[in-house]
This record gives structure tokens, C-alpha cells and sequence, in this order.
């Protein structure tokens, strides 16, 4: 027992140590003190000169400085989520009622509790950090500091502050341990949000450094009203922007990133982090209850762009870096990383010159995806598991890469019996792709054999040759150039694929 007081005690002292001369007025602040013109959505950022620690006790608070109420509260004691994954009981079942997105209002925290629960959901315990985005007022679990380096980002509840207030923030002493820093007290961190939104409703800007009219891309989509019938555009500038996004009924929006080695947009989310409720499953299927699991959500959303953006999840297991749920949603140019179901695809998606990078199952989803001109990349195993049901189509890739590792071979991906759930109509279609550390067998899994698994001229990515496709699976086909070739023009018209709609080839 002594041993272990004098290690935890020497530990203390390096921590401490390591942060010497750290006092409240060498910490850089952002918003700045006395700062004008902040953005509402802006997150509260400390920079020290060493890395700092953070405490499990104690308070940060934000304070409206004229009424001198407390507008936000962040309490260190309680986790920030689950760190394994919850067991759940037969009774957990999926909805016999369809979700209904439809709402009067949009709830934030400031307007409702968060955990308030929505469709048929028991209310989610709040004995865990937890926040209202994008109105899904179930809420969704959430790291109130996350600690880079010397920088610690604090991250208020979502939709806390307004415009044309003057606010000031507490931080209890513990909850930041760096050398002599002994939290900010009263009157010591003011700053004052801008007197209005932005002056185009219909052009926003985003930018992390606060020059834009938002500092998030969350904050950006809030802004855009439910089911919009004119274009919202939102610029997206380069930098990092570290936050889960989940959008709900949102129609006619471009989202434009400065490129997808410049705007990145990531979160440490996944399924252990913000499982489904105990009571009610999710899955891809029409009217199940919405996942949170996803770094960036579009949820019963249509007519999206997104382009020029890389989006990741930080996170392994079911972890979407992109879920989509919606109509007529495009992307060009953006980059996504997951592990399982990196892309969750439900609807019509179309995506050009994009890459993917995950882990096992790399795309789930019941929707139609079309897919041109875009690289797969994963750690072995299948890239899709394709659960269309017709007359929709599931996955069709032209003049694509995919690409495994050379110790583990990837493949074009499976279809197998889930429970008691089979995909007969699943769909998966390549024409004119290249391939490398690739399972000769083509498809790891095909459940059943009137799934449609057709292949066209598919070449080695090294040799350029065409492959062998001798030990292809027994339910896949080959497409032959001229006896197929009405069907293989068929299948490169994104309309035909897309119930109709034609995506702009960009």
C-alpha cells in the first residue's frame, strides 16, 4: 500500500511539474479576453506551455454577465460515455412505429432536457455527459474537454449562448492541473457574442479561428430552417473541426470544404460510445430509430452536396465517419474513414472522385449508391454488405479502385443471413475497376443466390491486365461485353441506378 501512495503521489509531481510557470495570465485564451463580435457556436479553447491535465471534479461555467445567470454548466465528475459495450435484453426490439422526424420547433438545450426522449425511446440516463445536437433531443454522449497537446478545448452544451450577450466563464481549480494555473475565476474570461446572425442567410461561412459566421459546422447547419426550398451554401474553411455533426430535415444545402487534404472534420464516436436505446434497435431500415454512432450525420435529409472535405470518425468498432439517411445526396471530392460501416448509405447517394478508407463492411446501407471515379481503401475483408430491396438498386461502382492489404486481402463484400433477416435483392455491380491485395473469390459471402453480384472487366491495379476471375463465387456472373452491353450502359447512367435522378457529373 505504501508503494502504491508513493508512486500515485510522485506521478502528482510530475504532472505537476510538467506545467511550472503556467499562471492564469500565461494561458492564451480563445475568445480572447474582452473579445467583440464572437460567434455563438464558438468553443472555449486554453493554451498552455506544457500539456495540461485534466481533473474529474469540479465545474466549468459560462455566465450571462448582465443578468448574472448561469447559462451553461459542464460538471467534471460525471464520464463523458460508455466505454464498453451494454448487454441487452429481449426485450429490446425495433420500433412498430415509424420515427417521426416532424416538429413544430427545434429543440436545443436551451429549450428542452437533454435525454428527453423521441419516437418510441426510454429517456436516456443522465448520469453521463450529455448534449441536444441537430434537435435529436434523446441527446448524444460527448467529451466536454478534449485535451490536444498544450491546447485544451472545452465544448460547451450545443446552443447555449446567443446572439448580442455578454458572457463570462468560471473554472473551478482541478478541473485543468498545469503547474500553477488555478482555474479562472469571475471576471478574469469575458467576451461578447456578435448583436446578430449572419446578413446572408443563404451564404455561410465557416471558420474555426471564429473569422467566419460560424466557428462549426453544426452551428452552420442550425442555422439552415427544416425542410428549405432555396439553396443554402455553406464554405467550410481549411482547419480542423473536431465535433459530431447531425443534421435533421435538411433540403437544398452545398456544403463546401477548401479540399480534402485542408477541411477535416472528425469525432471519437462509434456504437459503445452512443449505443442505440435499450429498449428500441436501429438499424438502416425505413422508420427504425436514428443511430448517433456517426461522426457526421445527414438524417432524413435530401438534395445535399457535400464536396472538397474529408470526414473521419476516431474511432474502431461500428463507427460511420459519414451515415447517411436521405434523398439525392452527392459527394465529390471527400474523403471518409471509419472502421465497420465506415459510410452508412440509405436513400440515393451519389459520390466522384472520393475516397474511403475502413475497416470490414466499409459500406452498409439499403439505399442505392452510385459510385464513379472513387478509391476504396480497407484492412481486409469485404468493403460492402448491400441490403437494397427492389425495385431499389444497392451499390453500383464504375472505373472505381479497391484496395486491401497485402496481409489481408479484401473483397467486393458479403450478403449473408443477419438472425432471421436475408437480402435476396442485394446488389452489387463493378464495371471497369482496378483491384489490388484482392480475395480471388470476388465476394466473400453471397446469402442467396438471387442476389445480382455482376462484375465487368475488372484489372489488375499494377499490370493493367484484366484479372483472374476463374474462382470467382458461384453466385456472382460475369458480364460479357456484347451479349450484356445494354445492361452495362444501363448500369453506368446514375439515373438508372438513382431512381431517376441525375447528379451533376462535376
Amino acid at each position: 500500500m505504501k508503494i502504491r501512495t508513493y508512486f500515485l503521489l510522485y506521478v502528482t509531481a510530475l504532472l505537476l511539474s510538467s506545467c511550472v510557470g503556467s499562471t492564469t495570465d500565461q494561458v492564451a485564451y480563445f475568445p480572447a479576453k474582452k473579445a467583440t463580435g464572437v460567434n455563438p457556436d464558438t468553443h472555449l479553447v486554453l493554451t498552455f506551455s506544457q500539456a495540461p491535465v485534466l481533473g474529474s471534479e469540479g465545474f466549468i461555467r459560462i455566465w450571462d454577465a448582465r443578468s448574472g445567470e448561469c447559462v451553461d454548466s459542464l460538471d467534471m465528475s460525471l464520464p463523458a460515455g460508455l466505454t464498453r459495450s451494454r448487454t441487452y435484453g429481449p426485450e429490446c426490439d425495433y420500433t412498430k412505429v415509424p420515427y417521426d422526424y416532424s416538429r413544430d420547433f427545434v429543440p436545443t438545450n436551451r429549450n428542452t432536457v437533454p435525454g428527453t426522449p423521441s419516437g418510441t425511446a426510454e429517456p436516456t440516463p443522465r448520469d453521463m455527459q450529455l448534449t441536444i445536437i441537430g434537435g435529436f433531443t434523446d441527446g448524444f454522449r460527448f467529451y466536454p474537454v478534449i485535451i490536444h497537446d498544450n491546447t485544451a478545448t472545452i465544448y460547451p452544451h450545443n446552443n447555449m449562448l446567443e446572439y448580442g450577450h455578454k458572457y463570462y466563464v468560471t473554472i473551478d481549480p482541478g478541473v485543468l492541473v498545469c503547474g500553477e494555473f488555478k482555474g479562472v475565476k469571475k471576471g478574469q474570461w469575458k467576451f461578447s457574442t456578435k448583436a446578430a446572425g449572419p446578413a446572408d442567410a443563404h451564404h455561410l461561412t465557416v471558420a474555426a479561428d471564429g473569422s467566419g459566421d460560424f466557428n462549426t459546422v453544426q452551428g452552420a447547419l442550425d442555422a439552415v430552417p427544416d425542410f428549405c426550398r432555396d439553396t443554402t451554401w455553406i464554405s467550410v474553411a481549411a482547419g480542423d473541426y473536431e465535433e459530431i455533426v447531425y443534421a435533421r430535415n435538411k433540403t437544398n444545402v452545398v456544403l463546401r470544404g477548401a479540399g480534402m487534404d485542408a477541411t477535416h472534420v472528425h469525432y471519437a464516436n462509434n456504437e459503445v460510445f452512443n449505443p442505440h436505446p435499450l429498449l428500441v434497435k436501429t438499424n438502416e431500415w425505413p422508420g427504425t430509430f436514428p443511430s448517433r454512432r456517426a461522426a457526421f450525420a445527414l438524417d432524413n435529409c435530401s438534395d445535399i452536396i457535400l464536396e472538397d472535405i474529408s470526414i473521419a470518425t476516431d474511432c474502431y468498432g461500428q463507427a460511420e465517419g459519414l451515415l447517411l439517411n436521405g434523398e439525392r445526396i452527392a459527394l465529390y471530392r471527400v474523403r471518409i474513414t471509419g472502421s465497420g460501416d465506415a459510410l452508412q448509405a440509405n436513400g440515393t447517394v451519389y459520390m466522384q472522385d472520393s475516397e474511403l478508407i475502413g475497416d470490414g463492411d466499409s459500406i452498409l446501407g439499403r439505399g442505392s449508391l452510385f459510385a464513379y471515379h472513387s478509391k476504396f481503401f480497407n484492412h481486409g475483408g469485404p468493403f460492402t454488405w448491400v441490403r437494397n430491396v427492389k425495385p431499389a438498386h444497392g451499390d453500383v461502382f464504375v472505373e472505381c479502385h479497391f484496395e486491401g492489404m497485402p496481409e489481408r486481402p479484401a473483397d467486393f463484400g458479403r450478403s449473408p443471413k443477419n438472425g432471421n433477416t436475408i437480402y435476396p435483392d442485394a446488389e452489387f455491380v463493378a464495371i471497369d475497376c482496378t483491384t489490388r491485395n484482392f480475395n480471388p473469390l470476388g465476394w466473400s459471402a453471397i446469402g442467396e443466390k438471387s442476389a445480382t453480384m455482376l462484375e465487368f472487366r475488372t484489372r489488375d491495379a499494377d499490370t493493367g491486365e484484366l484479372v483472374d476471375v476463374s474462382q470467382r463465387h458461384k453466385y456472382s456472373r460475369q458480364l460479357d461485353a456484347r451479349r450484356d452491353a445494354d445492361l452495362i450502359a444501363s448500369y453506368r447512367d446514375p439515373a438508372w441506378v438513382l431512381n431517376g435522378w441525375t447528379p451533376p457529373v462535376r
